[in-house]
Order: structure tokens, then sequence, then C-alpha cells
């Protein structure tokens, strides 16, 4: 891969599955190891299902999407013009103990700690009605 490889998509889960699976493919191309292209691709399903389901919540929207891959590992800028994130940023916490059936789990925490898990770098910040999401990833 060489440059930067950049889509708008509209804010819908289908559109979420193709730019997945064009990302796969064009980390692939570049000679990504089909493991890693697993582990961004799962960190980069749950921030983008965050931007459809909460930063919209069900309202029309876009994403733009920027990924570079270099020397310095893999970068993947995301941008919305959805909700901010609640608090002031990305949450830190570990994520939520469950006891009991699958069923009983409770909503909120396992994304944000999975995508810690899985990223490098991780940045947050919310410029004039735009939340700019930064994950990066070692390769």
């Amino acid at each position: 891969m060489t440059g930067v490889f950049h889509r708008h998509i509209v804010a819908q889960s289908m559109a979420v599955r193709t730019l997945l699976a064009e990302m796969r493919a064009e980390l692939q191309t570049a000679g990504l190891h089909p493991d890693r292209c697993g582990t961004v691709e799962i960190a980069l399903a749950e921030a983008l299902n965050n931007i459809v389901e909460h930063a919209y919540a069900g309202t029309p929207g876009e994403i733009t999407f920027d990924m570079a891959l270099g020397a310095q590992g893999l970068r993947i800028d995301l941008r919305d013009n959805g909700a901010p994130l609640p608090g002031p940023g990305i949450p830190i916490n570990d994520p939520p103990v469950s006891q009991g059936h699958r069923d009983t789990l409770p909503e909120g925490g396992f994304g944000w700690f999975l995508i810690r898990t899985l990223t490098r770098d991780l940045h947050y910040q919310r410029t004039a009605q735009e939340n700019h999401l930064t994950l990066c990833f070692d390769v």
C-alpha cells in the first residue's frame, strides 16, 4: 500500500462491513500478515460500530476513513460529525465484570477495553463539532 487509503461512507452497518472488507484486502495486498489484519479489523469494527450506534444513533451521517501504512506502523483516522463521546474522552476502565448467562451481560465497556488492548496508541479529539479518533497499530 502506498500513500493513504481514503474513504467516505454513510454511517450504516452495511457500509461499515464493506469498508472493513476493503481495508482488510488493502492490508493483505500490502503484505500484512492475516492475523494482524484480523486484529486491526476487530478494533476498527468496534470503533466504527460505536460511531454508527452511539455518535449518530440512527440519524443520517458520514464517516471519513483514512489509513496509512508506513515505517512507524499503521495509522487509521476516523472523523464524524455525530454526538461527542460522553465525559472527557475515551473511557479508561477494565471491562465490566459479568457473572451469569450471556444475556445478562452489561451494556457498554467491552468495546473500548478491546480497542485499547489491540492498539498501540489511541487518541480522541472533539474540534468544531467533529469527532476525530486515531488508532495506531504496530505491524
